[in-house]
């Protein structure tokens, strides 16, 4: 019942980006793909991860997963990146259509915009600092009871 209820708002509420999100799953049809707390999850070759609604695109390759060989399997990396991104599809249910605003737009600017990733590279910053970022790993956290990603440095 959860779940449906998940998939039900994501569907109304957060309309905008569960429609971008499946335009993006429908161009991976050919990835692999996994159910998710409500979620779809697709398995896909970009460098980072992303959540649009109840969609998730998740890295097969963490490009931060060498810095942590050793320490944090990569499976256990790939795990709490999961559990991060399902905390953004719970700040999509929250804040529904205003989420693409609040929350997707700073976030890509936080983690795109060269000035930004020199700055957290050179303060030892965390990406998950943020609060687009510390917020969806604490509701993902909390909605999943997993480990999420912290404050691991990835740049």
């Amino acid at each position: 019942m959860k779940k449906l209820l998940y998939r039900l708002v994501q569907c109304t509420w957060g309309a905008p980006q569960t429609l971008m999100g499946l335009c993006v799953f429908l161009l991976h049809l050919k990835d692999r793909h996994e159910a998710y707390h409500g979620a779809v999850v697709t398995y896909w070759k970009g460098k980072s991860s992303v959540s649009l609604g109840m969609f998730v695109f998740l890295t097969d390759e963490p490009y931060f997963a060498e810095k942590y060989a050793g320490s944090i399997p990569k499976a256990e990396l790939s795990r709490r990146l999961l559990v991060h991104e399902y905390g953004h599809t719970i700040q999509s249910l929250m804040l529904g259509p205003l989420y693409l605003i609040v929350m997707g737009i700073p976030s890509t600017l936080w983690g795109f915009l060269p000035q930004l990733n020199r700055m957290r590279r050179e303060k030892q910053i965390s990406y998950f600092d943020f609060f687009t970022e510390s917020w969806a790993n604490r509701l993902g956290e909390r909605i999943t009871g997993e480990k999420s990603m912290g404050r691991l440095l990835i740049d």
